[in-house]
């Protein structure tokens, strides 16, 4: 997003931030509420146009929301949306795709409630690891021409009491609604919201064996070091990494002997 719609989304978040502060908010519902707006914007392209023009009044736009939302979903969704259709978009679609971050951050703050939000970091990287590793696996959750509610079942007899509530939750949503996205991206974007709940970065580390504790440890501080805020590591065994660990943050990617290479980079930086 850009421009006056990444405004917007900074808005929305806080908006989010501040109801779900609330502990009797029920954000499991939440987020399944908001998830069922993003469906309805997704697939009503002149409604969302409707949302989204900039020649309506704001208010006219949120009373429009409130009509169409009001008795399908809680009153908190409804205030949220209702909020953001008074900001200005500049696309229709991010409108969609900002509803839809918020639905994921819902569920991802349940998850923090319980306790378990980085068992669901852990379990949406591992399952990307595990799509793209298996062709046939990556075929039948993409195939369009498969009925949902199939790959639906299948996501459930892979993840239904092996994963966290939320992950299946996460997962299902992701593959039942791409919205157009490849299906391994769209895992990262929720491994990345889900770090981002607790402002951390995330880096996925690829070495050929696993790493030890003091190794572990010693990577977390150098890269916590470098970037001067807590990184949180996701750990990928692969044969095929030769000489040393490869690390990748963001679109930044260090190979080599990295603890001492992030050593010597931190020391530069704060020397």
């Amino acid at each position: 997003m850009n421009g006056a719609s990444r405004e917007a989304l900074a808005s929305a978040r806080e908006g989010l931030d501040a109801l779900t502060d609330n502990t009797s908010v029920d954000v499991a519902e939440l987020a399944a509420e908001l998830a069922a707006v993003t469906a309805l914007l997704d697939h009503e392209v002149s409604l969302r146009r409707v949302l989204t023009d900039p020649s309506q009044p704001s208010e006219a736009k949120a009373e429009l929301a409130g009509r169409l939302l009001g008795g399908q979903v809680g009153g908190e969704a409804v205030d949220l949306v209702s909020g953001m259709v008074r900001s200005r978009w500049s696309r229709s679609r991010d409108l969609v795709d900002a509803v839809e971050e918020l639905a994921n951050s819902a569920d991802l703050v349940a998850a923090q409630r319980a306790g378990v939000l980085d068992n669901v970091e852990d379990e949406v990287f591992r399952f990307g690891r595990i799509v793209a590793s298996n062709p046939d696996l990556r075929a039948a959750l993409t195939d369009r021409r498969a009925d949902d509610a199939a790959k639906t079942e299948l996501l459930r007899s892979l993840l239904g009491g092996r994963a966290e509530a939320t992950t299946e939750r996460l997962v299902v949503r992701l593959v039942a609604q791409p919205r157009g996205r490849s299906l391994e991206p769209g895992l990262e974007a929720l491994s990345k919201l889900a770090a981002e709940r607790r402002d951390r970065m995330v880096a996925v580390v690829s070495s050929a064996v696993p790493l030890s504790d003091q190794q572990k440890q010693r990577l977390g501080a150098a890269l916590a070091k470098l970037y001067g805020r807590q990184v949180h590591l996701n750990l990928d065994v692969d044969p095929e990494v030769l000489g040393g660990t490869t690390v990748r943050v963001g679109d930044e990617v260090i190979n080599g002997t990295i603890a001492d290479r992030l050593d010597g980079a931190a020391r530069r930086m704060t020397g």
